[in-house]
């Protein structure tokens, strides 16, 4: 396995065939993983990567389970799989009710019931060949018991590293030890010697997060009271421009990567050291767009 961590990447509209292209870089240049957000059609992204790539590992983080049918996503899934010669991964998670919403979604009230229901009407389609490892998105000890339960594998997204050893104490140590159960984290990562500005983009990035009940809950438990508290107090009188400056730096040292290629590099280290065998660069950029931000981590990974 590479020691080079893994990508996120996702095809916006007008770059789609530059984000291919910028793929088949990524696998170039020797990196873990390519791994593809749900914004835009990232199953469509993942079928493209997995013909574009010949060796790099790649997949879904993550595939909201509501928007398809179990066996509708075991056909897309295990078509990816085959023809990727069994590189591809389906990561899957409940989402968050704002964002199905904007689909004209309903999610569902139980997420534990509803990722079980979804993994066995996964695994019992049928006439559809093999099916890929599935990737479970997790936060809390419960989904985190279930993904070691039903799934090939976890991933988070903005966790937080002081907690993450103490979250991952409810996996078992064979599940720990076992190279073939994947362990994520999707971390904003903005690379730039202006480190104040590197910190205001990291905080742009999960502002909307942070408007998220379960992410604040989450960070409550991983120490930020004050900062999820002074969150609420935003919410509730409206003036949600100021959640921002709530995000403290030492919340942001904790959730994301930011500054100097050395800090970033010695922030991947770290992640690997909190338990979390893959870490997944969400690149931002002080200057550009996606396409910058992989330039500055290539830059810094070469």
């Amino acid at each position: 396995m590479s020691d080079l961590p893994a990508l996120s990447l996702a095809a916006m509209p007008g770059r789609r065939q530059a984000t291919i292209e910028m793929a088949q870089e990524i696998e170039r240049r020797g990196f873990s993983g390519i791994y593809c957000p749900s914004v835009q059609d990232s199953l469509s992204l993942c079928l493209a990567v997995g013909l574009a790539t010949k060796t790099i590992r790649f997949g879904t983080s993550i595939s909201p389970i509501y928007t398809r049918p179990a066996i509708d996503y075991a056909q897309t899934a295990a078509f990816i799989h085959e023809v990727s010669r069994g590189r591809f991964h389906l990561g899957i998670g409940v989402s968050h009710e704002p964002a199905m919403e904007r689909m004209g979604l309903a999610s569902g009230k139980k997420p534990l019931a509803d990722i079980r229901a979804f993994v066995n009407d996964f695994n019992d389609a049928p006439r559809v060949g093999d099916k890929p490892p599935l990737v479970l998105a997790t936060l809390r000890k419960k989904m985190i018991r279930l993904a070691s339960d039903i799934g090939d594998g976890m991933v988070f997204a903005n966790a937080a590293r002081s907690k993450t050893p103490d979250s991952l104490t409810v996996l078992p140590d064979a599940k720990r030890r076992d190279p073939a159960f994947y362990i994520g984290n999707m971390i904003p990562t903005c690379i730039s010697d202006d480190v104040n500005a590197a910190k205001a983009v990291n905080r742009r990035t999960l502002t909307s997060y942070a408007l998220l009940p379960n992410y604040r809950n989450y960070w409550k438990d991983a120490g930020y009271v004050e900062e999820m508290t002074a969150i609420e107090q935003c919410v509730a009188v409206g003036d949600l421009d100021k959640v921002p400056e709530c995000l403290s730096d030492r919340w942001l040292a904790d959730t994301t990567l930011f500054g100097s290629v050395a800090q970033v590099r010695e922030g991947v280290e770290a992640w690997r050291e909190a338990g979390i065998t893959s870490p997944i660069l969400v690149p931002s950029s002080a200057a550009g767009n996606q396409m910058k931000a992989l330039e500055e981590i290539f830059a810094a990974f070469r």
